[in-house]
């Protein structure tokens, strides 16, 4: 995947919008609300020149989010005839482009924000992007798990895997495993306590397993889509006056496989504690299934279907183990964050392992049966 240059970042977002400002200018990740606010200032006078004349009085910046790899900022501007705008300002976490493919983001935004998803483009910076505001909630794991609002997400997401991004459409899952697996397998800690657990990990296990996985998960002929990869809660916001769903944040974005962007947002109903028993059971998924196949006719989904269905995702469900476990790894060494990415790593491998006999299982099962059909 590799390191993306800034410059690049900013020929790739006017290349895909030519219409979209850009500046070199980039904003410390560190610093506080407050302390960030002259930085900020300057950046929106410098991308959209018609407040380069307002005061630092008419700006005010406050916190939205910020997951484990990025800080979401709102900026209010109050122009000159006493009108309100707000945008947010998203700022990349340091270290990010170790895992993030910058330039498959950029290339994807604007095509799926005229498909109507996520927040508007406005702008690109030299560490983040500036965006249109979306007035609604950030979701919580527990969210997820409600039938009415998990129903809408299976829509939404049927939705998003139907847009065109042009390019190549070869899925880039294994890809970016293997890379990750590249970088992963060899980092070395300063901390003496953390390289000492980093040496108790079985490289050539991961590597027999995901070449284990690569191959089972390959006869279930699983759809390739546009997947955003990342569906947690984070990334699902709701205007609950208006009942409007909002998924956000294609950072992870790629072609993918159907079953593993469904089963990736089933594994994040365990939130980052990853409490694995809140993951939706089988009836729990069906539901889901029913709304993302048919969404007008969701009691009329086949239960041929709907068991391939749960084949795939709760195999893929695996293959999301292990790409966020050795994300982790990564993390663990380059993220400044306050987080126990290391510990990360051994709870998604931990899960990985618990659940990999009853996946494979069920899978051979299933293809054995379909093989006699």
């Amino acid at each position: 995947m590799g390191a993306v240059s800034i410059w690049n970042a900013i020929e790739v977002a006017e290349s895909h919008t030519s219409d979209i400002p850009s500046s070199s200018l980039t904003i410390d990740h560190s610093l506080s609300p407050s302390d960030m606010k002259p930085r900020i200032v300057e950046l929106c006078k410098d991308l959209f020149k018609k407040w380069s004349n307002l005061d630092e009085s008419h700006f005010s910046v406050e916190r939205v989010s910020g997951g484990i790899t990025n800080l979401l900022l709102k900026v209010s501007v109050v122009e000159k005839n006493g009108n309100i705008v707000n945008i947010t300002v998203r700022l990349y976490g340091p270290n990010t482009e170790y895992v993030i493919n910058r330039e498959r983001e950029l290339q994807a935004i604007p095509y799926l924000s005229a498909a109507g998803f996520g927040a508007k483009l406005l702008g690109i910076f030299a560490n983040g992007m500036v965006q249109s505001f979306i007035d609604a909630r950030t979701l919580a794991p527990p969210d997820m798990r409600e039938p009415k609002l998990a129903a809408e997400i299976a829509k939404q997401l049927r939705k998003f895997h139907q847009v065109d991004i042009p390019g190549s459409k070869e899925p880039q899952l294994w890809n970016d495993i293997f890379k990750f697996y590249g970088k992963a397998s060899n980092l070395n800690f300063d901390d003496f306590e953390e390289q000492k657990k980093y040496e108790t990990i079985s490289f050539k296990e991961i590597i027999s397993e995901i070449i284990e996985l690569k191959e089972l998960t390959g006869c279930l002929d699983a759809p390739v889509v546009y997947a955003h990869n990342d569906l947690l809660s984070g990334n699902l916001m709701l205007n609950d006056d208006e009942e409007r769903l909002y998924i956000i944040d294609f950072e992870y974005g790629s072609y993918s496989y159907r079953g593993f962007d469904i089963g990736n947002h089933f594994n994040e109903y365990a939130g980052y504690d990853c409490d694995y028993s809140l993951c939706p059971n089988k009836d729990e998924q069906y539901h889901f299934f029913r709304h993302y196949l048919d969404p007008e006719r969701p009691e009329e989904v086949s239960d041929k279907d709907l068991e391939a269905l749960y084949i795939e995702t709760n195999m893929y469900m695996l293959a999301s183990h292990l790409y966020w476990a050795l994300w982790a790894l990564i993390q663990a060494k380059m993220s400044p964050i306050d987080f126990d990415y290391l510990g990360y790593f051994f709870l998604r491998y931990g899960e990985f392992r618990r659940q990999k006999e009853t996946c494979f299982s069920l899978a051979k099962a299933y293809l054995s049966r379909s093989h006699t059909r």
